[in-house]
């Protein structure tokens, strides 16, 4: 018999959503399982966020909050989850984050020292500098470690949802409900899948950002999470609104090294490499444009002028002390001798975050019982075509509490969810054949070029319907590949690359209109 596992809760990912619920989960009693692609508590989106968190203002009326977040969504957020997160924003950013966890938010003249980006109308961010991400998750893995009931597997990999009927062997269960009863995980040192079967799952897993050539994600943030929603038959949507970061660092070595929307914030303005500053002629709001206008914008420049990249200029316009107040800028970008104190910045737009997911309600629920999602591979309607600086890790913290919350309420009524012997152990391949990381590399790098050029920042029916069908025939080259092969991170990344891109192709073609994050050109 193979190994499995057993639990009231499996969390997959670790990010702040995935790791508040668990801080909720855990602390009430609930035994819970982390699971976790990474080897340690930082491979995360939520550690590469600099910019910072926002907070409903002591002094702010909430309605302020609630515009900027709808005017940035291109008013298709669903506006009872945007009010419902600016109404218990301070709340839990209070109650968690700083009572609990200890954040050390920067401060000045004994106040938070707030910062203002790009389509706020206001200062309302609380940071840690530009490494808020970081310390927050930090925080957040140390306190995890001290709570009973909680077990975090990090080298796990999710394979595919467990659910009922499809998984069980019993065929009565076709006249159930679907619901969800665990997923087949991969332990990567061992090699071996286990079942780990759970009264509750939830979809914690990030975006799908590294589908795309140019990202600002971790290598592998590449829709797990979506595509196993999707096989399961979860209700997806706003797929399309892929938000396109304005400025990563331009070098062949950054790896896609974000520059925070706060630099902006703080009077950088984008220039040509003319030395011309073009924002205001594409926005009234000029250089603190909402993320899709300013990416547009970059891209049309690059494209008039023929060149790679554009220029950031903060040194001519900071009121503050650069090293002080973005010193993981300062100290990556002079890896690669750019002085950010002397000389602009050379950037580039790149993919950044989904808005669109496995749809929820107010509290995580999907469209499948048992099953949440939380965090961005969720569709909660708070992000509406195109997310609000600094509202992901908001958005994660709220839905991470939420989710804890329904399942603590109804864990007690679930009973009989499952029958361990009614699903097969994991079939390995037989014959088994050995992993080709060629045929991996450029299966992906295919996948990724497809996406960049063909369902990116600027869109055509014609060059989706090029997309589509390529990744189509890409899909099927690479399922049989997948059904044949050993099982490692890297085929399970590249099938559920190639899943989540067709996805995101079929909603783009699906939506004729263009709003925020998904421009699409007649």
């Amino acid at each position: 018999m193979s190994e499995y596992l057993e639990t009231d809760v499996l969390i997959i990912g670790n990010g702040i959503a995935g790791s508040t619920a668990a801080l909720e989960l855990a602390e009430n009693g609930i035994d819970t399982i982390v699971i976790s692609k990474g080897d340690n508590f930082s491979h995360t989106n939520t550690y590469l966020a600099q910019g910072g968190i926002a907070s409903l203002g002591q002094d702010e009326d909430p309605g302020i909050f609630v515009e900027d977040i709808l005017k940035s969504g291109d008013y298709v957020n669903n506006t009872a989850a945007v009010e419902f997160l600016v109404k218990n924003s301070r709340q839990l950013v209070d109650k968690i984050l700083i009572g609990k966890l200890g954040v050390p938010f920067s401060l000045k003249n004994g106040s938070f020292d707030l910062a203002r980006e790009g389509a706020h109308s206001r200062r309302r961010v609380l940071n840690v500098k530009d490494m808020t991400g970081r310390i927050i998750q930090e925080q957040l893995a140390a306190y995890l470690e001290k709570l009973d009931n909680l077990r975090i597997l990090y080298n796990h990999q999710a394979i595919d949802l467990l659910t009922f009927p499809h998984h069980s062997t019993n065929p009565m269960r076709i006249f159930q409900e679907p619901k969800t009863v665990g997923a087949y995980v991969l332990d990567q040192k061992s090699q071996k899948v286990k079942r780990i079967f759970a009264r509750n799952v939830i979809l914690a897993s990030g975006g799908l950002s590294s589908i795309y050539l140019n990202s600002t994600n971790p290598s592998d943030v590449v829709g797990s999470g979506v595509a196993m929603a999707s096989r399961a038959g979860a209700r997806l949507g706003c797929l399309e609104y892929v938000q396109f970061h304005p400025t990563s660092l331009y070098h062949n070595e950054a790896g896609g090294f974000l520059i925070s929307e706060a630099v902006r914030g703080e009077g950088a303005k984008l220039m040509n490499r003319k030395g011309e500053y073009f924002m205001k002629g594409y926005s009234e709001q000029a250089d603190l444009a909402p993320r899709d206008e300013v990416s547009r914008a970059i891209y049309g420049e690059m494209i008039k002028n023929g060149d790679d990249y554009v220029l950031l200029d903060l040194a001519s316009f900071a009121k503050i002390s650069i090293q002080d107040r973005f010193p993981t800028i300062y100290e990556n970008c002079m890896k690669y001798d750019i002085d950010i104190t002397k000389r602009p910045i050379p950037v580039v737009p790149a993919a950044h975050y989904s808005c669109g997911g496995v749809m929820v309600d107010i509290e995580g629920r999907t469209s499948i019982d048992n099953l949440y999602a939380i965090g961005e591979v969720a569709l909660t309607g708070v992000h509406g075509a195109n997310r609000l600086a600094s509202v992901s890790l908001l958005e994660g913290l709220v839905w991470g509490v939420q989710a804890a919350e329904s399942i603590i309420r109804t864990l007690e009524d679930q009973k009989d969810l499952y029958v361990i012997s009614e699903v097969p152990e994991w079939k390995y391949p037989a014959p088994q054949e050995e992993l080709d990381p060629a045929l991996v590399w450029q299966d992906l790098v295919m996948v990724k070029y497809t996406m960049w050029n063909y369902s990116g920042i600027i869109r055509t029916r014609k060059r989706l319907e090029r997309a589509k069908s390529d990744l189509e025939y890409l899909r099927h080259r690479i399922i049989k590949f997948y059904q044949k092969t050993e099982m490692a991170q890297s085929i399970i990344d590249l099938r559920d690359s190639v899943h989540t891109a067709l996805l995101v192709v079929h909603s783009a073609l699906m939506n004729k209109v263009s709003r925020g994050a998904h421009f699409i050109k007649e």
